[in-house]
């Protein structure tokens, strides 16, 4: 809809003593030689517009190595298409349930934000899934507008704190409770809970709080480790291809993002944050990928409603992300 016209095996998972072999010594991709490179994504649906997915038996075998955050035996995991088989998979790995991971990061333990695995993973990445911890609750006064936090989420089901921004006039607010972190998970808010809803309807729900009142807000925090917890010893990624995650279309190998594209994701990240408060490079990636072939905006809108329609993008960040979009690709920042 044009812009203005308002839009609206099996052998145990678990590996010992291998913590200093290469992390994808197991990758074994059929008809895909000479792959250095490539890029592979998760999802569920087609592979391309109007095409069904590969039958399973012709899709690329990757195996990934992962340990739990906290510490654990390193696991070896394969056979997922998105995010929450992804989870499923480290919980069969570990015993443990899937609902218990709350992210993961890539190739570091530490609650590294910009290392965050959300829609590509490395061939050659190691992944370190963070799991539940201890569970804390928090009442917040309310002094401002803006609280100071970014939300972004893990793609199936949690929202958690991404960014606590400084520069925001509530900073002193936040930070005076130590206990909010990076890395939170959100439960709930004023006892309204909040597993199952994504990054903006968070997002949206805090800003809407009543400015000058207190709300009560119960996290999740991820598990830590006892003592120090090193990594030594771990063959890390190197970078070499991408696997890709979607929430639809199963798992593809692809070309690297130019450097067109890295830059405008970043700047469409940017974007996202200061309109709804949440940052996803996933998102911005869709976003990025549908708008790079159109020709004007009016089109770009109308690939959004039809791809993204849940979001609701108001025509103004439309605007930006268009525009966004195209200084990237005559580069400039």
């Amino acid at each position: 809809m044009p812009l203005g016209l308002g839009r609206r095996k099996k052998a145990s998972p678990l590996v010992e003593n291998e913590e200093a072999e290469p992390i994808r010594a197991g990758l074994n991709v059929p008809g895909m030689d000479g792959l250095d490179g490539g890029v592979v994504g998760l999802g569920e649906g087609a592979t391309s517009e109007g095409l069904p997915p590969p039958p399973s038996s012709m899709r690329p075998r990757l195996i990934f190595h992962t340990q739990l955050a906290h510490g654990s035996p390193t696991g070896r995991i394969e056979g997922f298409s998105n995010v929450r088989e992804l989870y499923a998979k480290i919980g069969e790995a570990f015993g443990i349930p899937p609902s218990e991971v709350m992210f993961c990061t890539l190739n570091t333990h530490k609650v590294d934000m910009d290392k965050l695995l959300g829609g590509q993973i490395g061939l050659e990445d190691f992944i370190f899934a963070h799991i539940k911890g201890q569970k804390k609750e928090i009442d917040v006064f309310k002094g401002e507008d803006a609280l100071g936090l970014t939300i972004t989420d893990n793609g199936a089901g949690y929202a958690f704190i991404k960014v606590r921004n400084i520069e925001l006039i509530n900073y002193i607010v936040i930070h005076q409770i130590q206990v909010i972190n990076v890395g939170d998970m959100i439960e709930s808010i004023n006892g309204h809970r909040l597993i199952g809803c994504r990054h903006y309807e968070v997002a949206k729900m805090l800003k809407e709080l009543p400015k000058g009142k207190e709300f009560t807000i119960k996290l999740v925090e991820p598990l830590k480790a006892f003592g120090s917890r090193s990594a030594s010893g771990v063959q890390l990624g190197t970078g070499r291809g991408t696997l890709r995650l979607r929430s639809k279309g199963p798992a593809t190998v692809e070309e690297l993002p130019s450097a067109f594209e890295e830059k405008a994701i970043e700047k469409v990240d940017d974007l996202l944050e200061s309109y709804m408060g949440i940052r996803d490079s996933e998102l911005a990636a869709t976003m990025v990928e549908l708008g790079k072939d159109k020709k004007n905006p009016d089109e770009f809108a109308e690939a959004l409603d039809e791809t993204l329609g849940d979001f609701a993008f108001p025509d103004e960040f439309v605007f930006d992300v268009w525009g966004a979009i195209g200084d990237a690709k005559v580069g400039r920042v």
